[in-house]
């Protein structure tokens, strides 16, 4: 065995099996692990995926909302451990990889459409 394949077989241990079919435009429900103290809770971040990078245990997607008046954009590792659970809300239809175009509108303008032909 070489030095690639006993990479493979180790990320392959780590990587996840319950997440959902993700494609650019959807909106999800992220549940982020957060630790406090001595407690743990699960705390949900929903927006718009805008972008997905990479692909295997590397995958990230990067979510975008808007928070009191203001555009925050998070990317999360889609194998992690902080990650509990990833919910797609509905399914967006768009033409483009990466939706970087949102970030310059505001309000009504960020809107997409809905696609129905693809499965939750």
């Amino acid at each position: 065995m070489n030095a690639q394949e006993i990479i493979r077989s180790l990320e392959a241990e780590q990587l996840k099996e319950n997440v959902p079919t993700i494609y650019v435009g959807d909106t999800v429900r992220v549940g982020v692990r957060i630790k406090e103290g001595n407690k743990e809770r699960v705390q949900p971040y929903e927006g718009t995926v805008i972008a997905m990078r990479n692909g295997g245990i590397n995958e990230t997607i990067t979510v975008r909302r808007i928070f009191q008046g203001i555009g925050v954009e998070r990317v999360f590792l889609l194998h992690s451990p902080k990650i509990a659970n990833i919910k797609v809300i509905r399914r967006g239809k768009v033409r483009r990889a990466k939706l970087y175009y949102l970030r310059d509108r505001v309000g009504k303008a960020t809107r997409i459409k809905q696609r129905f032909d693809r499965s939750l």
